[in-house]
C-alpha cells in the first residue's frame, strides 16, 4: 500500500479560529478526517502531522524518505522564506505537493514567490481544505503513473 505524509507548517495548529475569512472555519483535526478518509478510499496510507517548527518539518521530511512514497506539504509561511525546507525535499526526493488553502497570488505580494514550487510536483492554493483532497489526487495518480 502507497503511503504519504501531509505536513503542516507554522499556525495551522490553530486552523478555524486564525482569520477564518482567509483559511476558512475548518480546524487541523477537521482536515485530518477529511484526508483520512478520502486516502482510504483511494487504499492509500496516510500520517498526518504539523509543526510550528522548521527543523522539525525539516527532520520530518528526511524521515519521510523510505518511508513515505509522497509528501503534501503546507508549509505556510515557510513557503516564502525557508531554502532549507526547499533543499530537505530536493534532497529527499519524495516526490511532494506544495498546497496552500488560500490563493497565495491574490494576497500580499511576498506571498507570490515560494522556494517550495520549484522543487514540488505541483502547488495547489486556494481551495481551502478541499485543497488536501486535491493534493492527496494528484499525488496519488502521480504514484499510479510511475508504477
Amino acid at each position: 500500500m502507497a503511503s504519504i505524509l501531509i505536513l503542516n507548517g507554522p499556525n495551522l495548529n490553530l486552523l478555524g479560529t486564525r482569520q477564518p475569512e482567509i483559511y476558512g472555519r475548518e480546524t487541523l483535526d477537521d482536515i485530518e478526517a477529511l484526508c483520512r478518509a478520502h486516502a482510504g478510499t483511494l487504499g492509500l496510507g496516510l500520517d498526518f502531522a504539523q509543526s510550528n517548527h522548521e527543523g522539525a518539518l525539516i527532520d520530518a521530511i528526511h524521515a519521510a524518505r523510505g518511508r513515505h512514497d509522497g509528501i503534501v506539504l503546507n508549509a505556510g509561511a515557510y513557503t516564502h522564506t525557508s531554502i532549507a525546507l526547499m533543499d530537505a525535499i530536493s534532497s529527499a526526493q519524495v516526490p511532494t505537493v506544495e498546497l496552500h488553502l488560500s490563493n497565495i497570488h491574490a494576497r500580499e505580494s511576498f506571498r507570490h514567490r515560494s522556494h517550495i514550487a520549484r522543487v514540488a510536483l505541483g502547488v495547489i492554493c486556494g481551495f481551502g481544505a478541499q485543497g488536501y483532497v486535491l493534493a492527496i489526487d494528484a499525488l496519488h495518480g502521480h504514484l499510479e503513473r510511475r508504477g
